[in-house]
């Protein structure tokens, strides 16, 4: 017999894999590795860096982007003096802590706004070669670091200018709660600029003063640890075919102290997309990290039965296995078996013995046409034998194995370990839903700050070139729309509007522009087309010098969903005043409400003004068998947009976190779907060269005691069921020999009275054999 044929090496893969899922159940089931925390909540802590890092690589590219257009713009115009070019650009943008203009000929500093800037840094290679105007940090008098933004002011009458912005490094200007810390780390692990330090100063007893002062070194020590990781490549530090944040990110495990365990989550600043668009952030080799001491939770003492439980389930499942592989040694081997034995025997002439006919099932019918066969041939023995058919046969081992197996599948798989609405979930990921909200909420904020402090500074271009007239004003407004719409992709339209707003644009770059309401209480950034497919979100800005013009862009609301695209928040709606939505990072139709009550009560809640303004919340609803994780974030801070009244919602299964409960319930549910996949392989594979092929030869031999010697039996597997083929087809060919020899003498003439040939012995295909056994 080959290697894999027959029916021996399936009941013996099923053996082997029966107690293997038994061990892996054990093992699964059974007592978890002891950690500080769960999973859920140092994924969590990651989730939570790489946030940071997306704010924070998008505010730095974002400087670099306004400058660069600001620089290419006012270059492509008349002459500016350099006090204009900064009041200019300190009035469109807030973000430079310090600018100078610097005459790149004489090195001569023509204008400065802000702080000092320290032009010591300042030497060829800022000029020249592969890294020529990009961002650089440089550490001030004070100690402070400092990111320097350069471009070039070229015109061709005058030497050519540097243009120098100065900014500093600061983690996003969100609640941390009180006990997270941020921080942004140097290539060396240097830290640069902390976040949530600030409160020592409110400290009061000593345990607190040494609790911070651990936390303080804890974040020196894993901002080591985590910088010297960020140098590996971002490929190699994922799985194969992941992909989520396009650098490196990870967590960290630090010290304990006073029954908390530090945790940390870090990320490389990458870009969005490194293969379409470099970012200049990425080329810095700065680090985030946030860290948050948590409480350790121990499991030991839970888990002690565990051991003891998982080895239960697993006896239960060998012990049905055992079952399960008699019942198929029982029926189907053993019976095949003998069916090999007799039916070769017989094949060799040993004809004298009665066939051992099997009980039931296909076995039984070839068995019984054997041992018709063995008659007919001549031997002696019992008499007739009757034809012994069964409606269920081999199917109905395979059926009542498979029952045997479904016992342990299906209760393990549906019923075990099933969590409901009172699962515990960690205070740890309710408050983490909470500030990553409101962190995502600070960067959408921040966008479209950015999105109409961009349409003041070109509006302030606009109406700079309008000063000067010339009859190419209106081609300079058209080329300038167009630079601006292609450096920023955030807007689909960008458009001058004059008095009411209703007529033909003066100047269009991109879509079709729509209508822009005029009012005293009206927002700088607003939303409109109710009842349209999706929302038009519209911010302006007045040209300076021609009263009644307004520049108009309108903002992508895909811009806006990819900004909610974060692993580990779910579902995230913005929502305005009236609780409608505007955008989402799913499926969602424009201006519908948020679904459930609870999600639209958490959304009021928050945007009531309490204090300074509002403040997220955080909410763990427990309805029917699930538990949600869900918070709200009002829009807060600084801005045009600060008052706007939208709100960030997200929600998000708790089934989703890896916690304890869920864990066990999916381990439950994946050695259900393990033992399910056996049944289906091993048993499979029995009816298919077994089960099946037996079937068609207890017809085949049926028709062959019937008289049918014509068809031929072909053997289609080298196994068992192949070798009593074989000997059927044999049998076959004696008995069609012995037909053609017994109608050839019937045709002879009598040969009249003498001797005649001897007839044989007994037990050969004589002259007297009829295949209906007459």
């Amino acid at each position: 017999m080959p290697l894999l044929g027959g029916i021996r090496p399936p009941i013996a893969l099923l053996c082997v894999l029966i107690l293997a899922l038994a061990g892996l159940t054990a093992k699964v089931l059974g007592p978890g590795k002891e950690t500080a925390a769960p999973r859920a909540v140092l994924s969590s802590q990651q989730y939570f860096a790489e946030d940071g890092a997306i704010a924070m690589r998008a505010s730095i590219d974002e400087r670099v982007t306004d400058l660069n257009r600001t620089a290419r713009a006012l270059s492509s115009g008349s002459p500016v003096k350099p006090e204009r070019v900064l009041a200019d650009l300190g009035r469109a943008y807030q973000k430079w802590t310090g600018t100078t203009v610097v005459d790149l000929k004489s090195g001569d500093v023509l204008a400065a706004r802000g702080e000092s800037i320290p032009l010591g840094w300042l030497d060829k290679g800022v000029l020249t070669g592969d890294r020529a105007l990009t961002p650089r940090m440089v550490r001030l008098e004070t100690g402070d670091v400092r990111l320097m933004t350069t471009a070039v002011l070229d015109w061709d009458d005058r030497p050519q200018q540097l243009l120098i912005a100065s900014s500093g490094l600061s983690v996003p200007a969100i609640e941390l709660g009180p006990f997270r810390t941020m921080a942004v780390a140097a290539k060396d692990g240097e830290i640069l600029a902390t976040a949530g330090f600030e409160r020592a100063e409110g400290l009061n007893s000593d345990q607190e003063r040494k609790e911070l002062a651990f936390l303080q070194k804890q974040m020196s020590r894993l901002s080591d640890q985590a910088a010297a990781r960020a140098e590996r490549h971002p490929v190699r530090t994922k799985e194969p075919g992941s992909r989520g944040y396009p650098g490196v990110s990870g967590t960290l495990v630090g010290g304990e102290y006073n029954g908390r365990t530090a945790l940390a989550g870090y990320a490389s600043l990458a870009s969005a997309n490194p293969e379409e668009k470099k970012s200049a952030a990425a080329g810095l080799g700065l680090t985030v990290v946030a860290l948050l001491p948590v409480v350790q939770q121990r499991d030991g003492e839970q888990d002690r039965g565990r051991g003891l439980y998982g080895l239960a389930v697993s006896g239960v499942l060998v012990l049905l296995g055992l079952l399960a592989v008699a019942v198929l040694w029982a029926t189907v081997q053993r019976p095949l078996l003998r069916l090999f034995l007799e039916s070769r025997r017989i094949a060799r002439g040993d004809l004298t013995r009665p066939v051992s006919v099997p009980r039931r099932g296909e076995a039984a019918r070839i068995g019984s046409a054997l041992e018709r066969l063995r008659q007919q041939l001549g031997g002696a023995g019992r008499g007739p034998v009757s034809r012994r058919r069964s409606r269920v046969g081999g199917r109905g081992s395979l059926a009542l194995t498979a029952a045997l197996l479904l016992l342990w599948c299906l209760p393990v798989g549906l019923l075990l370990n099933r969590t409901d609405d009172s699962v515990s979930v960690p205070t740890t990921m309710v408050n983490d839903q909470r500030d990553r909200t409101e962190l995502i909420a600070d960067r959408l904020r921040r966008a479209l700050n950015e999105a109409h402090a961009d349409l003041v500074s070109t509006a302030r271009l606009i109406g700079a070139d309008g000063s000067r007239g010339g009859a190419d004003t209106g081609a300079a407004t058209g080329r300038l729309l167009k630079e601006t719409l292609r450096t920023h992709p955030r807007y689909q339209a960008l458009y001058l509007v004059d008095g009411d707003g209703d007529g033909d644009p003066l100047a269009r770059a991109g879509g079709s522009p729509h209508a822009w309401a005029r009012g005293k209480d009206l927002p700088p950034v607003r939303v409109s087309g109710k009842g349209d497919r999706k929302p038009v979100i519209q911010a302006g800005a007045p040209v300076p010098g021609r009263e009644g013009t307004t520049l108009v862009g309108e903002i992508r609301v895909e811009f806006l969903n990819s900004l909610l695209a974060r692993p580990g928040l779910g579902e995230v709606r913005v929502v305005g005043p009236d609780g409608l939505t505007i955008s989402a990072n799913g499926g969602y139709l424009a201006f519908e409400k948020l679904p459930g009550r609870s999600l639209n009560d958490l959304a009021r809640a928050a945007a009531v003004r309490t204090g300074a303004g509002p403040v997220a919340n955080g909410l763990l609803i427990r309805k029917g068998d699930g538990v949600t994780v869900a918070a709200a974030a009002p829009f807060s801070g600084g801005g045009v947009t600060a008052d706007i009244g939208w709100t960030v919602v997200s929600r998000q299964n708790a089934e989703r976190f890896q916690i304890t409960p869920y864990e066990r319930e999916d381990r439950s549910v994946l050695a259900g779907m393990l033992g399910l996949a056996a049944i289906i392989l091993c048993l499979g594979w029995i009816h298919l060269v077994v089960v099946r092929p037996l079937r068609a030869l207890a017809a085949s031999a049926e028709k062959l005691v019937d008289g049918d010697l014509k068809s031929v039996l072909y053997p289609r597997y080298q196994d068992e069921v192949g070798a009593v083929v074989r000997s059927l087809e044999l049998l076959r060919q004696q008995a069609q020999a012995h037909r053609q020899g017994r109608a050839r003498r019937m045709s002879d003439p009598d040969p009249g009275p003498g001797p005649h040939p001897d007839p044989g012995p007994v037990g050969d295909i004589g002259t007297d054999f009829d295949i209906d056994g007459r």
